[in-house]
């Protein structure tokens, strides 16, 4: 199958910047989407918002460190739609700040979330592509772990954590299986609410307010390579505002 239309994409991190600016994207090209998120109200509202358009949506109430919310995502895409062609694990944190400030739980929420978030939706996506003969895994990384700087440490390696299991997932997915790594630079989402530090966090809103992109920049780079023939596999984008050194 190429192209979007027709396609059943999951999403984790649904309910509001890359993850629903995709959902809606994809269900406007006719993909059927099936959104999963901790804001269950959120999740439920763009279903609406998707069926008042003629698309088809469906959503879970999804914490992606819990595998069973991983495998109940997946299981309602064949549930609802009978089979899954994409998995987009875009659910991720960033209570960014300095090793000195030793916010350990913070880091272990990052790599909670960030990297065995994926790994949760690998395991309960995998077997499904098995079956099938056939699916794609979009991964959203981030520029954070392209160019290292101060505050962004772990954040940054949780998501290249990510990139080298996407990188190994590849090479291990064979001839029928897909694996996309998207990896967004400054992009205008609430990410910067979850900063602890007040002086970083008007740090970082600056820096956005000034050259941030729409999330809908990143998810047109995510239709890209879902939209590709079967053949065509897009390894990995990168997508940052062009004033972004």
């Amino acid at each position: 199958m190429s192209g979007i239309d027709g396609k059943v994409v999951a999403i984790t991190g649904a309910s509001s910047g890359i993850g629903e600016a995709t959902a809606l994207l994809l269900a406007e090209r006719g993909a059927r989407v099936v959104l999963g998120a901790r804001r269950a109200d959120r999740l439920r509202d763009l279903v609406a918002r998707i069926e008042a358009n003629g698309g088809q949506a469906a959503c879970t109430a999804t914490d992606v460190t819990r595998r069973a919310d991983l495998t109940a995502l997946v299981g309602l895409a064949r549930e609802r739609f009978g089979r899954l062609d994409v998995l987009v694990n875009n659910a991720g944190i960033g209570p960014i700040s300095p090793l000195d400030d030793l916010r350990v739980e913070e880091w272990e929420a990052m790599v909670d979330v960030n990297f065995k978030g994926v790994l949760y939706g690998i395991a309960a996506a995998l077997p499904v592509f098995r079956e099938q003969r056939s699916g794609h895994l979009v991964n959203v990384v981030s520029t954070a772990g392209l160019q290292i700087v101060p505050n962004q440490a772990v954040y940054a390696a949780t998501k290249n954590a990510v990139r080298t299991l996407s990188e190994g997932l590849r090479k291990e997915a064979g001839e029928q299986l897909r694996v996309t790594v998207v990896s967004p630079g400054f992009v205008r989402t609430d990410f910067v609410d979850a900063v602890p530090d007040d002086r970083i966090r008007a740090e970082v809103n600056a820096v956005k307010e000034r050259l941030a992109i729409p999330p809908e920049a990143i998810s047109e780079a995510i239709a890209f390579a879902i939209g590709q023939p079967a053949t065509v596999d897009v390894n990995d984008i990168v997508v940052r505002p062009t004033a972004q050194a």
